[in-house]
């Protein structure tokens, strides 16, 4: 069990239930995958929390439990094996560069020693293989034609029954477990909270309260509020549980096509259809990484693999800490480091101003996303951080855009809630300074509680002139 810690439709835990034989549902704490640069705390609390969930669903079910062991893959699963004398291993695939590079050689190692470990298509709703053009058979390179035929495309069905009731699995009692690692044992910090609640249950909670259409007007004004950051539930907040496959995107996809039955109204409908391309889009990165594993460190337009990006580590700190100057950055910034979530429009906002306001690398900003976001997941991050960039042409149309941010937040937060939520200095600020609370004279600045450059930064650039010398610097690599 990897990323995908569910007992509902669960391809490999079916094949291995349907096999007929005791099941040893496994959970290994592998240090390679721990020791990534990126990896972040508030994913592995999430991800480790799930597994004990897992673990008490089955054993209160008197159903089996999960075994969990510390080490090297490999090593792990031929002591199991060899302890159980079990001679098939089965798994759900993942997509990401390191995964497939390490079940390969994981894969080549097991049959050296007469074990069969059988991958099985379930962390996207269209395996990376399946959605191609019908022109070469070739993988989709932009995301406009791939999603017609994503949406033209008849997925999978859930597979079995496993919720809320689960066959038994029959598994040997009493196999030796490694409790799971302490974060503070492995040196993270374990996170003070987080904006989604850990585990199977939870994720299905929220996907019943996301699409009940008598009580939650989130979903039914998805398409015109999801932009919002302010509006409490605008967006279904199932993201960590699609990363750690608490959740199926198969179950999404039915959930969404029951809740297209029951709608009442055109808005509905178009809100309904707007969050299915949300999946969608995941699909889409999830293959375009898949096929070209270069993109995690590598522009997707190789013009812009030397772009003379800054270096100023005064920069990247303002931007890291939501210390910019500009309130919808830095409130953005502040949710993220305080619940290690982001809404999805501040994400884009904040990435665009570390690109292309600070000319700060996007890589960075791509790990720093990785190591503090509970759903940090690499294809999306990466494909998000790439058409923030404009690096990622696939995505982009047109290839190129600045993300104004004063724009940016009249329009995404025009009444400054979500600014005043995150930055208490600016809780008194007038609206309509809110988005530019520097032109406040000294007499606004005393009664609004907040000194600019004491209670609350100046800009660290001005968006105008770092826009100019953007423009330029991409206009040369694209001219060679």
């Amino acid at each position: 069990m990897r990323r995908d810690l569910r007992l509902n439709d669960n391809r490999a835990l079916q094949a291995a239930l349907d096999s007929g034989v005791p099941v040893v549902p496994l959970f290994i704490a592998d240090p390679t995958i721990i020791a990534v640069p990126n990896m972040g705390a508030a994913r592995l609390h999430f991800c480790y929390a799930s597994v004990r969930a897992l673990d008490e669903r089955l054993r209160a079910a008197n159903a089996g439990y999960v075994v969990t062991r510390r080490g090297p893959a490999v090593d792990v699963l031929r002591d199991v094996a060899a302890q159980l004398g079990a001679v098939r291993i089965v798994a759900n695939r993942d997509y990401t560069p390191l995964a497939q590079r390490r079940d390969g050689a994981v894969q080549q190692r097991l049959a050296e020693a007469g074990i069969r470990l059988d991958f099985y298509e379930d962390g996207t709703l269209f395996a990376p293989d399946e959605i191609l053009t019908k022109s070469n058979q070739t993988p989709y390179q932009v995301y406009g034609p791939y999603a017609r035929r994503w949406f033209q495309a008849t997925p999978p069905a859930p597979v079995g029954a496993a919720w809320p009731a689960l066959p038994p699995l029959n598994t040997p009692p009493d196999l030796p477990t490694d409790p799971l690692p302490a974060l503070a044992e492995l040196g993270f910090e374990p996170p003070q909270r987080l904006a989604q609640q850990p585990g199977e249950a939870a994720a299905h909670a929220r996907l019943d309260e996301w699409f009940d259409l008598r009580r939650n007007d989130s979903v039914r004004q998805y398409a015109t509020q999801r932009n919002l950051p302010a509006v409490a539930g605008g967006t279904s907040e199932l993201s960590a549980h699609l990363r750690f496959g608490t959740i199926s995107p198969r179950t999404l996809f039915q959930a969404a096509q029951d809740a297209l039955s029951r709608s009442n109204s055109d808005e509905c409908t178009e809100s309904i259809q707007t969050w299915l391309s949300e999946l969608a889009w995941r699909d889409f990165y999830a293959q375009l990484l898949f096929h070209q594993p270069r993109l995690l460190r590598e522009p997707y337009d190789r013009d812009f693999a030397d772009l003379p990006w800054s270096g100023e580590a005064d920069l990247f700190e303002a931007w890291r800490s939501g210390t910019t100057g500009y309130p919808i950055v830095d409130a953005g910034m502040r949710q993220l480091n305080q619940s290690h979530w982001m809404h999805n429009r501040v994400r884009m906002i904040t990435a665009s101003f570390l690109v292309k306001d600070l000319l700060i690398a996007w890589q960075r900003g791509y790990d720093y996303f990785m190591a503090t976001l509970v759903d940090g997941d690499p294809a999306s991050n990466n494909g998000g951080w790439q058409w923030a960039a404009s690096t990622g042409g696939p995505s982009a149309q047109p290839w190129f855009r600045i993300f104004n941010p004063l724009s940016q937040s009249k329009k995404s937060d025009p009444t400054g809630d979500y600014i005043r939520r995150w930055i208490p200095a600016l809780r008194d600020v007038p609206t309509r300074f809110i988005h530019t609370p520097w032109q406040m004279s000294e007499r606004q600045q005393a009664k609004a509680h907040c000194r600019i450059g004491t209670d609350y930064p100046a800009p660290i650039v001005d968006h105008e002139e770092q826009r100019e010398r953007t423009l330029q610097l991409y206009r040369r690599a694209k001219s060679g």
